[in-house]
């Protein structure tokens, strides 16, 4: 059963209008973007180049870091490339792109979450224990930085630069496409991993023509060409060589270690990536079967659709966020029109170009 705040948070999201999130002040893009590189891991300075200039993020938005090779960072590293990142962020910054695969993990946290928040001992929740709740969740801020003080971050992450050059291609294309696609929900037959399933009907009060909604109740996806979204809840997923994803779509697998992107006992969420989506997800330690340590299915897809960021409808979607690792290209934007909110408004008011 959902919990009540998760069932309120879905009612509202549910509720409100398409159009929200695209409403409101600020827009997240390449000026608002930081980009964080490790120049002691070349595949990150490679990805980190390319992604500077197909994006074009400001010079003043990259930050150059060193850190050690391998899964984890301790909190005394992590604390000390910390204060290098603070220091050279400008302040108008309200999200980061992490321009590597390894390390995914700070002691007991994720990387994405401990570059957002800082490390917090908080959320070491050995024993099946909750985590904060994040400030972000399904909130309509569009400068968490400014109202939150907190940067989502997401992980440019890939084995080679074939893989970080074809997501990041697969991202910036998606840009302003409007696609007609279809959310694959599988509501399977693991118990223990298909908690989300009882949150798929919640899309349909809110579905519209833009997205085609189906529901299955199958531990497998076979030849599809239209996919968007694919929300699961298994710890291997088959047969992702036959399904076709189009540039923007999102899909993870609710299990323990999907965001150990190397060497997990499970499917690693880079294994998402490799088959085409633009973004994943997945936890780094064991974080019990708690919805909240996961996306919400109705609250990404819904605010994907109005207009948000990928990063910025992914982030919005986790109650809990500390043990798991965002991966992806952070500023597709699918359903986004042409041009900044505040440049769209000031046409329609005046038909000034």
């Amino acid at each position: 059963m959902l919990v009540g705040a998760t069932a309120v948070a879905l009612l509202a999201a549910a509720s409100a209008p398409q159009a929200q999130g695209a409403a409101q002040e600020g827009v997240l893009d390449a000026r608002a973007l930081g980009l964080i590189i490790n120049d002691a891991d070349p595949l990150s300075v490679e990805i980190g180049r390319y992604y500077r200039a197909r994006r074009a993020i400001p010079a003043a938005n990259v930050v150059h870091v060193n850190l050690s090779n391998g899964p984890s960072l301790t909190p005394e590293e992590f604390a000390r490339a910390k204060r290098v990142i603070d220091a050279h962020t400008p302040a108008l910054v309200q999200a980061y792109a992490l321009a590597w695969t390894e390390p995914y993990r700070v002691g007991c946290m994720s990387v994405t979450s401990a570059v957002a928040y800082g490390f917090d001992v908080r959320s070491c929740a050995s024993g099946c224990q909750r985590t904060p709740t994040s400030p972000y969740f399904n909130s309509d801020s569009r400068q968490p930085y400014r109202d939150f003080h907190l940067r989502p971050s997401m992980l440019l992450a890939a084995r080679d630069f074939a893989h970080g050059k074809a997501l990041i291609d697969r991202g910036i294309a998606a840009d302003h496409t409007f696609p007609h696609g279809t959310a694959y929900l599988l509501d399977t037959s693991d118990r223990a991993r298909d908690v989300r399933a009882t949150t798929f009907a919640y899309l349909r009060l809110f579905a519209d023509a833009r997205l085609r909604v189906q529901i299955l109740r199958s531990d497998v996806l076979r030849n599809r060409s239209d996919v968007l979204f694919y929300f699961t809840g298994l710890a291997d997923v088959a047969d992702l060589d036959t399904v076709h994803f189009l540039p923007g779509a999102i899909a993870d697998h609710l299990t323990s270690f999907g965001g150990e992107l190397v060497g997990s006992p499970q499917m690693s969420s880079l294994e998402w990536l490799e088959a085409g989506a633009t973004a994943s997800y997945g936890t780094v330690v064991e974080p019990c079967a708690f919805e909240e340590k996961f996306p919400e299915v109705p609250i990404v897809i819904r605010r994907y659709l109005a207009g948000e960021t990928l990063i910025e409808a992914y982030w919005k979607s986790v109650a809990e966020p500390s043990q798991g690792v965002f991966i992806g290209e952070p500023l597709a934007r699918p359903f986004a029109p042409h041009g900044s909110a505040a440049h769209l408004a000031r046409a329609a008011g005046n038909g000034a170009p």
